[in-house]
């Protein structure tokens, strides 16, 4: 009885509204329709070649051509997750990698933070300027400038006062200096869009909170320390997130600055597909990887690699989320 009240009260709703409640409910029903079928689609892009790499990550290598093995492997085995790591020295890459990650994130937000801020709430001459450079650093890519910063690493002086003192310059390469360098400079991967997500969100957060603090007697670093980066703190993690996961999967950079010897996660993985051509297999054996078991090695070490991120994800999730629910409403 109340389905069919229901029903009698919304035709004589819409017999009311000459039609509008009908057409109207149409629509929001075929939207829903459309739009569950566009997030299933791109769900189903995004994550149907990595679970494709999980699967083939577990398959002996006669799985791969048995045709009747599609997704479920008939020969399971964990060997393959034992010679990628091996190939690419995992713990050792996964140290080094850690260590570059972590304190490029860190000076990362701790430059981009400040200068956000004061892009966000200062005066200063040719500010505008400035801030052009800024989106000229996010625009221009890093290719751009290689030869550039090769350069100024290789043979780094300044106003040539070691060339004076020593007589040659400084050679700073193979060294986690330039990393630091361009990070505090604000010249990091992706420092230019850090700079601008944190001016954006620092300009929604109200000017009357720092003249309270001012009036309380606070001066211009408590007030930032105090009021601002506790408010900052979603968006500061947000941040972070990137640049630790951008880095993490870096090569451009880190081949430029270090040397072979230093082993990192991303540089081992694009060489992963050379190392194959006089494996040792479960037995010992020196082998040569054919074409598809190549591919599936290749798929195993881009697992072993993006899982400690898919870690670090799940740890910082709340804030992450926070801050992207937040950036796009103060800009």
């Amino acid at each position: 009885m109340s389905k069919m009240n229901k029903f009698k009260s919304f035709r004589e709703r819409n017999k009311k509204s000459n039609g509008y409640l009908l057409r109207k409910t149409s629509f929001n029903v075929a939207y829903k329709i459309v739009r569950t079928i566009l997030l299933f689609g791109l769900c189903f892009l995004i994550l149907q070649p990595l679970l494709n790499k999980i699967s083939v990550s577990f398959m002996e290598e006669r799985d791969l051509y048995d045709s009747t093995v599609n997704v479920i492997p008939r020969h399971f085995t964990l060997s393959n997750y034992k010679i990628a790591s091996e190939l690419m020295s995992y713990w050792q890459s996964l140290g080094n990698t850690a260590l570059i990650s972590l304190l490029v994130s860190v000076l990362q937000i701790i430059s981009c933070t400040l200068v956000g801020y004061g892009f966000a709430r200062y005066k200063f001459p040719l500010k505008g300027l400035w801030f052009g450079m800024v989106i000229l650093v996010i625009v221009i890519p890093p290719s751009t400038i290689h030869a550039a910063l090769y350069l100024n690493f290789r043979y780094f002086d300044i106003f040539g006062l070691f060339r004076l003192i020593t007589g040659e310059p400084l050679n700073l390469l193979d060294s986690l200096v330039p990393y630091a360098l361009m990070c505090l400079g604000c010249m990091g991967l992706k420092s230019g869009l850090y700079i601008y997500m944190l001016r954006q969100f620092f300009r929604g957060i109200p000017k009357e909170l720092e003249e309270a603090a001012y009036v309380d007697g606070c001066g211009k670093v408590k007030t930032f320390v105090r009021i601002m980066l506790p408010d900052a703190k979603p968006m500061i993690t947000s941040c972070f997130l990137f640049s630790f996961v951008w880095q993490w999967t870096d090569s451009f950079y880190s081949r430029m600055f270090l040397s072979s010897d230093f082993v990192l996660l991303s540089n081992k993985l694009a060489g992963l597909a050379g190392s194959l051509d006089g494996y040792l297999d479960a037995k010992g054996i020196a082998q040569k990887a054919t074409t598809a078991y190549s591919g599936a090695m290749i798929g195993t070490g881009t697992l072993i690699t993006i899982i400690p991120l898919i870690i670090v994800y799940l740890f910082a999730q709340k804030g992450f989320v926070e801050s992207l629910s937040q950036s796009g409403l103060k800009m």
